[in-house]
């Protein structure tokens, strides 16, 4: 992970809050981009397992990520600075939308710049869903899961809030059940050398 300035994480957040649309998920490409690829202050599992911690905890993903981000890179005033710099371009933005969203609602070409806006955040949330499941463990356990979370997700009324929370009681079951495994082999793995060295000593 490569030091960084209070204000590179502020410039760096503050940039993608101003030219990210789509809310969070729309992000998550664009800061795997700059935080990963170009300025490597973290890996691609840290922005996962961030993307996971902000997912499972309260608030927005793009805040919960930034303020994740500059925790690890600069402690409790990196958390600080990353989450205003996030955060402050909508809050400016919107402040002065306020006073002309009446008059932009039902203009033609408002309403046909945001037609082509939606199709380029769908995009961006593909993306960033393909680049986190490529990082994921590709076994049984993962296929599953996704697969049956997605269709609870898409045709059921089920809270994804409870979703996100069995999804993680069911994770840590599998690796426990997995750790369990792995030990009990390991024990058998170690009587079986005692015992080989015991025959071969037999023998001699």
């Amino acid at each position: 992970m490569k030091k960084t300035s209070l204000w590179q994480l502020f410039a760096t957040f503050f940039k993608t809050g101003l030219f990210t649309f789509g809310g969070g998920y729309a992000m998550i490409a664009i800061l795997q981009e700059e935080l990963v690829d170009k300025k490597k202050w973290i890996t691609n599992q840290d922005m996962l397992d961030m993307i996971v911690v902000a997912e499972s905890t309260p608030g927005v993903i793009a805040v919960n990520t930034a303020t994740s981000v500059g925790y690890k890179t600069r402690g409790i005033l990196g958390a600080i600075v990353a989450t205003l710099g996030i955060v402050l371009p909508s809050f400016l933005i919107i402040s002065l939308l306020s006073y002309l969203i009446d008059a932009f609602q039902s203009n033609i070409w408002y309403q046909s710049a945001f037609k082509g806006i939606q199709a380029c955040v769908t995009v961006l949330v593909i993306n960033a869903f393909t680049k986190m499941f490529k990082q994921i463990e590709h076994d049984v356990y993962n296929y599953v899961s996704f697969v049956v979370a997605f269709a609870i997700a898409a045709f059921t009324n089920f809270s994804v809030i409870y979703l996100i929370l069995i999804g993680g009681i069911c994770g840590l079951v599998v690796t426990l059940l997995k750790q369990k495994k792995s030990n009990k082999k390991l024990v058998v793995a170690n009587v079986q050398d005692v015992s080989d060295q015991d025959t071969e000593e037999v023998d001699q």
